[in-house]
């Protein structure tokens, strides 16, 4: 299984990261098709490096040609000014192998917590995490994962 497989190859090179995104909405107990697998690590060069080189044993390539130090570097004008909040990665072999480095959090600030998905133990963010990050990009998708995730909440 392909999540399996990446969480550690993270955890084997000592990224600080997290799962976000659908994959983790629905680690939660929610409903949620996505193809992706969204992730946030430390925000810092050495850690956008070393992922970056992780993603690429694993077979993938990033989508646009940015290289972890560039992307570091110009982060913050990307965000602002390109609304490039994610680094995209692909494996042109097996399209349906796809990553995102969400660029816009840290896993500090999303309060991860430690999911075991057949047997392995992964970094989710809480759904208290996912939530206030969701809530902040605004999109509908996100919007409609807030509720579903404030209900999780309260059952």
């Amino acid at each position: 299984m392909f999540i399996l497989d990446l969480c550690k190859a993270l955890e084997s090179s000592k990224i600080d990261y997290c799962l976000v995104g659908g994959v983790a909405v629905g680690l939660h107990g929610a409903i949620r098709g996505t193809l992706d697998i969204d992730i946030v690590v430390a925000l810092n060069e050495k850690t956008f490096a070393s992922a970056e080189a992780v993603l690429a044993r694993l077979g993938l390539e990033p989508r646009l040609p940015l290289r972890a130090k560039e992307l570091y570097q110009f982060r913050e004008e990307y965000l602002k000014r390109r609304n490039l909040v994610a680094w995209g990665f692909i494996d042109p072999k097996q399209p349906q192998r796809q990553v995102d480095i969400i660029l816009t959090h840290s896993p500090s600030e999303l309060s991860p917590i430690t999911l075991t998905v057949h047997g392995r133990k992964l970094k989710v963010a809480s759904i208290e995490g996912l939530i206030r990050m969701k809530k902040k990009s605004g999109r509908p998708q996100d919007r409609e994962d807030v509720k579903a995730l404030q209900e999780l909440l309260r059952r």
